[in-house]
């Protein structure tokens, strides 16, 4: 089942793409699929948004070995993604995959068994008001625990550090369980070691059957990972799964997967994969980065 955990990550930063090549890139996908793209008006969000569909679209070719053209990607009624597919074969319990974007960064993470959460924030210090009066704004989503270690962090930059390590992880936690809803974030409560060896209560009950880890993306950026159980997805994405429930020893082997390093992979890269795939060749080189330290935020902070 190791091939089913990807992590995969492109620095748009790096793709300045002429007018003409940036619509032969959104060319590669579906007609209905553009407008959600070109809606944005900023190009910046359109790279973010044009990439996140390129990197879900190569990494269902390469893992799961599925023709281009053969791959349908749906939404729950929350705004999940998950792969519409009816054949069988695909090698794995449980294939699902989460993507996210903030900043530089654009990325995609995968299971084969478990659920998967991904959440990456630019770490940007607020221009309109002090640190203090910008997480003032969502204090209601930590426990007293959490808001205890944010606000006694010490200066106000390792505050808002602090701050957004909690609030990707609540955010990997929500997108893996396929909840559009930050409605109790305060009961999610995690506890960590130096941010190592990170767990979560739910209203004070330890969850055991979750995993967590935080990784540093660099250009302060950081990026979280969720791996759970899929019984806790909600009833929409629970649908999309092929099971939601396991024995103890069948679950025990996807929870204890090795995670894995994130791999840099570049716009070019993957409009090559797609492109070969249309004319009956593949692509793609992966290219190992070091070991992220890692987290998604901006969509719902609204820096």
């Amino acid at each position: 089942m190791e091939k089913g955990v990807q992590r995969w990550v492109v620095d748009i930063s790096k793709w300045d793409p002429a007018a003409n090549d940036f619509s032969s890139a959104l060319s590669l996908l579906r007609q209905h699929e553009h407008a959600s793209i070109t809606r944005f008006f900023r190009m910046e969000d359109r790279k973010r948004a044009l990439v996140s569909r390129l990197l879900q679209y190569a990494l269902l070719h390469e893992v799961l070995g599925i023709p281009f053209d053969e791959i349908t990607i749906n939404r729950t009624v929350e705004g999940k993604p998950y792969l519409e597919y009816d054949k069988v074969g695909l090698g794995f319990p449980n294939f699902n995959f989460n993507v996210s974007h903030h900043g530089d960064y654009v990325a995609i993470a995968s299971e084969p068994l478990c659920l998967v959460g991904l959440d990456i924030v630019s770490y940007v210090i607020p221009q309109k008001e002090t640190v203090l009066d910008f997480i003032q704004n969502f204090s209601s989503y930590f426990s007293s625990l959490e808001w205890d270690n944010v606000v006694n962090a010490g200066s106000c930059d390792d505050i808002l550090l602090e701050f957004y390590r909690y609030w990707s992880l609540k955010e990997a936690y929500v997108k893996a369980i396929g909840s559009g809803l930050a409605h109790g974030l305060d009961k999610v409560e995690f506890h960590n070691s130096g941010w190592c060896n990170i767990s979560l209560k739910i209203n004070g009950k330890e969850m055991r059957a979750w995993k967590f880890w935080l990784f540093e993306l660099g250009k302060r950026h950081w990026v979280s990972i969720a791996r759970g159980h899929p019984r806790s997805a909600t009833e929409s994405y629970k649908r999309t799964l092929e099971r939601s429930e396991f024995n103890e020893e069948e679950y025990h082997r996807g929870l204890y997967l090795p995670n894995v390093d994130f791999v840099s992979r570049s716009v070019e890269e993957l409009i090559s994969v797609l492109r070969g795939e249309v004319h009956g060749a593949t692509t793609g080189e992966k290219i190992n980065v070091a070991k992220a330290e890692g987290v998604d935020i901006g969509k719902s902070l609204k820096l």
